[in-house]
């Protein structure tokens, strides 16, 4: 073998090197990483809703306790706060004027407020609308709530979630002369606005996931996608048929 010809088994600078394995085993500064990340999903959310449950809780706080006598109030004999006192008067107070209200008494005193409220231009108009407001909301009868539905916004083409909120009545339903659906369009991250929607019933998609589900996707701005109860029924029965 001629001297110059470079030995394919050297593996000094002058002869033939074989390629270095590349090391797929993420380095530490990686995994810390990693585990900062995994660390940050996990805390993150039960941190901000501690604190956003201690923020409204030391709000209603702030406002009621100062209005019970010093004498009723359990702080003044006590050498520490009790954080919650104010929401535990408020859930009560609103319990005994839900059963007063349910009797002949309390339903006379309602009648007279309203109608006294009635008189006055501006506050009539806040109230009335705000009354009807709970009194869907609350209503357990109303099952409307419970749809999330698909519907073209704000064009041909362009799909938004929207949750329906009743079908469309009166007026609206008289000089269309078809069958609505009155669905709130919600804005993200926040979807306690929005826009009211009257759509035609045959031009909505109805989806299988719950009101919670979607008004997680539209905080996430679409990051959280609730699980398909069709693609995991499709894959259970497959399983089941390679168990077969």
């Amino acid at each position: 073998m001629d001297q110059n010809t470079p030995d394919p088994q050297d593996n000094t600078p002058g002869g033939h090197q074989e390629p270095e394995t590349l090391s797929l085993k993420p380095s530490l500064l990686q995994r810390l990483r990693n585990y900062f990340l995994t660390g940050l999903v996990v805390t993150a959310p039960i941190a901000i809703t501690i604190y956003l449950a201690w923020l409204f809780i030391n709000s209603i706080d702030n406002i009621i306790t100062p209005l019970i006598p010093e004498r009723y109030n359990p702080q003044t004999y006590l050498p520490f706060g009790l954080p919650g006192f104010g929401v535990i008067v408020v859930v009560v107070t609103i319990t005994l004027l839900g059963a007063l209200t349910a009797n002949f008494l309390g339903r006379y005193l309602l009648g007279v407020g309203e109608r006294i409220v009635n008189r006055m231009p501006i506050i009539r108009s806040v109230y009335g609308t705000l009354k009807q407001i709970f009194e869907t909301v609350v209503s357990q009868s109303s099952t409307s709530f419970q749809e999330v539905v698909l519907v073209e916004y704000p064009r041909a083409g362009l799909w938004a979630l929207g949750f329906v909120t009743t079908q469309t009545r009166g007026e609206i339903r008289r000089v269309l002369d078809q069958e609505l659906l009155s669905v709130f369009l919600p804005t993200t991250p926040n979807p306690t606005s929005g826009f009211l929607l009257f759509v035609p019933k045959k031009d909505v998609i109805v989806l299988d996931m719950t009101v919670e589900e979607g008004v997680k996707k539209v905080i996430s701005a679409g990051i959280v996608s609730p699980s398909d109860p069709a693609l995991q029924e499709a894959v259970a029965d497959a399983s089941k048929r390679r168990k077969k």
